[in-house]
């Protein structure tokens, strides 16, 4: 069974930073691309990062470039996400998932909670 468990979150003020983990279990993580998927309130599901099973190729979503940075540790089966000059519009549920583009994430992960607000 896929599990994947996010962490990080919390509240931070605009300009700041905070760095995501999805530490990973139940497949092989090694031959997996994996995202980061979040949900601003009220609002559907916004593709954010993705990375290749590697890690050489990364992904962003023009709202986040040069801002995030999306990184894994295969041998830690962990993806993680920094966030940096973090922006009010950032606030949203961040979730990780299997694959490297899209929206979809499992129905089973819980997310982390990231608020940016002064």
């Amino acid at each position: 069974e896929v599990q994947l468990v996010e962490s990080g979150g919390g509240l931070v003020q605009p300009g700041g930073s905070l760095r995501l983990s999805c530490a990973a279990s139940g497949f092989t993580f090694s031959t997996t691309g994996m995202k980061w998927v979040r949900q601003a309130p009220g609002k559907g599901l916004e593709w954010v990062s993705g990375i290749s099973s590697g890690g050489a190729t990364t992904y962003y979503a023009d709202s986040v470039k040069g801002r995030f940075t999306i990184s894994r540790d295969n041998a830690g089966k962990t993806v993680y996400l920094q966030m940096t000059r973090l922006k009010n519009e950032d606030t949203a549920i961040y979730y990780c998932a299997t694959g490297t583009l899209g929206r979809t994430v499992s129905t089973t992960t819980q997310g982390t909670q990231v608020t940016v607000s002064s």
